[in-house]
């Protein structure tokens, strides 16, 4: 079996995320678990054993709340781990149990290679009838950066180099889930603009956040004081607003899954229905 291709560079994000400071805003994490705080509460199931997911997972919540009731979440970090919370490998997904009734994923399918075999990694250890919830960036995410750096690198050096992870798009994650095996897929979009005082402001804000490049395949030497420059500018023309102030868009798609169980709803057999449409229609060659 081929390997997936090597998008990103793991080791580099490992870093990145290790060196943010302690006292950073980590605001897209804290958006998507008031997130999940919401949609949990829509799901009437009572969640004996749930695990929750996420590159960094200082943040998490070892609690939540369905419709249920209150239940326990264990933790577990894809990136950078603390004292007592296990790092696990993406890539060659072992989870500390089977049998989980919710496995949450916050944020981290878009820095795995192999998107799908990830995501049957962690069905293979659901429970019959168990739930995932994946959120993860979309596509539309930082869209006014990348274009500002395709503009600026046009100037420079005729070309465009990827300086921007790319993101899934809505309408392919769906499709996601049914290649990784879950049944019932649902998926949905977020969208949230995000206003910073200058592109500056921006990129330092991602370089906190430890989300700066992550691509296997980036340039060899950072970018130069010129072409942040460029790209400053490039970005005011395409974002800016009245007040000075330049937006980013956020794109969240969150992902739902069930592992398969007999009481689930099934498809109709093909050619088993007992009217046709012809009955219900008409014969339209009649017309």
């Amino acid at each position: 079996m081929q390997s997936p291709p090597r998008i990103f560079d793991r080791d580099l994000i490992a870093r990145n995320m290790s060196r943010r400071p302690a006292d950073v805003d980590d605001f897209i994490t804290r958006l998507a678990l008031d997130d999940l705080a919401e949609r949990l509460l829509a799901v009437t199931r009572k969640f004996e054993q749930a695990l929750i997911l996420a590159p960094d997972a200082r943040l998490l919540p070892e609690t939540g709340v369905s419709a249920s009731g209150p239940f326990h979440f264990a933790r577990a970090a894809t990136v950078v781990a603390e004292p007592g919370i296990p790092l696990l490998d993406p890539e060659e997904m072992v989870l500390p149990e089977r049998g989980y009734d919710l496995i949450v994923s916050m944020l981290d399918l878009q820095i795995v290679n192999d998107v799908i075999g990830y995501l049957a990694r962690l069905k293979a250890h659901l429970r019959p009838d168990g739930l995932l919830l994946a959120a993860l960036p979309g596509g539309l995410t930082l869209t006014e950066l990348r274009q500002a750096f395709l503009e600026a690198d046009a100037m420079v050096s005729g070309g465009a180099t990827a300086r921007v992870a790319p993101f899934i798009q809505p309408g392919d994650s769906g499709g996601l889930l049914q290649r990784a095996g879950f049944a019932l897929p649902v998926s949905d979009v977020e969208v949230h603009t995000v206003r910073y005082r200058s592109p500056l402001a921006l990129m330092q804000e991602l370089k906190a956040l430890g989300a700066a490049n992550p691509l296997a395949d980036r340039p060899p030497r950072f970018a130069t004081r010129n072409l942040i420059a460029l790209a400053s500018n490039a970005y005011e023309a395409i974002a800016a607003d009245v007040d000075g102030r330049v937006r980013a868009t956020l794109e969240i798609i969150w992902l739902s899954g069930w592992a398969a169980h007999a009481s689930q709803q099934q498809p109709l057999r093909p050619g088993s229905a007992e009217i046709s449409l012809t009955q219900v229609l008409g014969d339209r060659s009649k017309n």
